[in-house]
């Protein structure tokens, strides 16, 4: 970002997570270390020695969103929508016909599709082309949720969606950012959303990433019985939108979203490269491209999901560009599982509350952390003044990428 371009700031917060639903519950949730883990329900898992996932199983639609309307909405949608409502609520934002070409939607969804294809084609095998249900076609394509949300809630500025899976809805924030910042419209939903289903679940198992495979079954960054992912799924929505477009509402701003970096390493679909160096350049372009020191920032929400080679990648990072700096970091995979294409916006749902209240998240089931990962993670929540905050999104196949949060001020 230049110096000369108007602030983007966050106004609003919405959140269906595993372990809370709402942004005061989930922040509470992260504080107190409230495991989102529980066994499996949406489908059976007799077959599999994984049975655990870090469902959304307390999420009721109908009390959000009423129950009008939702009898052919699918999951991710119904998930999407809710969180999105919450956030449209909670920074006061009225659609109205005045001000609704003036409001887009990004949003990062990568894998939820794979359950409504099957649906489509099983029927379509079980009961003839000709006797497929139509209304089963829809939720088959990736845009579904973005588009249903914004024709749910009257939006008619830009609506795109984002799969490059793990860092998706980092890149759907920066692509809101750019639209905003060329004028096209003044404020933006940026949202992240996965649900949980058979589809994906056997896709992970097949290829070997669930922890409980070859380990316990649980979700452990930077501990020594770290042995694999645990799914997760739920949705997370912000409310981005220019400084001058949320003092004109008098809105409240809970951060200035300051920078953003990608990189993209070119190695293999769902392989880690040998080395985390498109992390390490995502993050050094950020600090260079903002003149920040490292002993500048206060905190680090890490994307360490419990993968060996994920949380060795991290701590690697972590060590060569903060070196002697001992920055507190934190990774609230331990607590909601890993939510792939949500997962940058559930970390900034999950900053804003850090930032707020000035804590630094517990990485729990931290029994006794591998040696290769030591860095300045607690099991424990800890007291710290939270004013700039860096947060990662890294995963299998390439995509790095890394944001920094700033506490607002005029």
């Amino acid at each position: 970002m230049r110096d000369s371009e108007e602030k983007i700031v966050i106004t609003g917060l919405g959140v269906i997570a595993p372990n809370a639903i709402g942004k005061e519950d989930y922040w509470q949730a992260l504080n107190d270390g409230l495991d989102g883990v529980k066994k499996i329900t949406q489908f059976d898992t007799s077959d599999f020695k994984v049975k655990h996932a870090a469902e959304c199983s307390s999420f009721d639609a109908k009390e959000i969103l009423g129950k009008k309307g939702l009898r052919n909405i699918d999951r991710k949608t119904l998930l999407l929508c809710c969180a999105a409502k919450m956030a449209l609520d909670d920074a006061g934002y009225s659609i109205t016909e005045e001000n609704n070409a003036d409001i887009g939607a990004s949003t990062g969804t990568t894998l939820s599709v794979a359950w409504d294809m099957l649906k489509f084609t099983q029927e379509m095998v079980d009961e003839g082309p000709n006797m497929v249900n139509p209304a089963l076609f829809p939720p088959t394509t990736m845009n579904f949720p973005s588009s249903q949300m914004s024709i749910k809630f009257g939006m008619r500025g830009f609506n795109t969606t984002i799969s490059t899976g793990y860092t998706a809805s980092l890149d759907a924030l920066a692509y809101a950012i750019t639209q905003i910042r060329d004028k096209r419209v003044s404020a933006s939903l940026v949202c992240g959303v996965e649900s949980l289903s058979i589809s994906n679940f056997i896709g992970f198992d097949r290829i070997g990433f669930l922890a409980g495979i070859n380990g316990p079954e649980l979700s452990c960054p930077f501990d020594q019985r770290h042995n694999g992912i645990i799914l997760g799924e739920g949705s997370a929505v912000l409310l981005v939108e220019s400084e001058r477009s949320a003092l004109s509402r008098g809105a409240h701003i809970y951060a200035e979203v300051s920078d953003l970096s990608f990189s993209f390493d070119s190695y293999r679909t769902m392989k880690y490269s040998r080395n985390p160096a498109g992390l390490i350049t995502a993050i050094k372009n950020l600090l260079h491209s903002k003149n920040i020191l490292s002993q500048e920032i206060d905190s680090i929400f890490l994307s360490a999901n419990s993968a060996t080679i994920q949380d060795y990648h991290e701590a690697q990072v972590v060590k060569e560009i903060f070196r002697d700096i001992d920055v507190p970091a934190c990774a609230i995979k331990s607590m909601i599982g890993e939510t792939i294409s949500a997962d940058g916006c559930f970390q900034i749902a999950a900053a804003l509350g850090a930032m707020k209240n000035n804590k630094i998240y517990p990485t729990i089931n931290l029994k006794k952390k591998d040696p290769s990962c030591d860095i300045n993670v607690s099991k424990k929540s800890r007291d710290k003044k939270q004013d700039r905050i860096l947060i990662t999104g890294y995963g299998p196949g390439g995509h790095s990428a890394a944001v920094f949060l700033n506490k607002y001020e005029k």
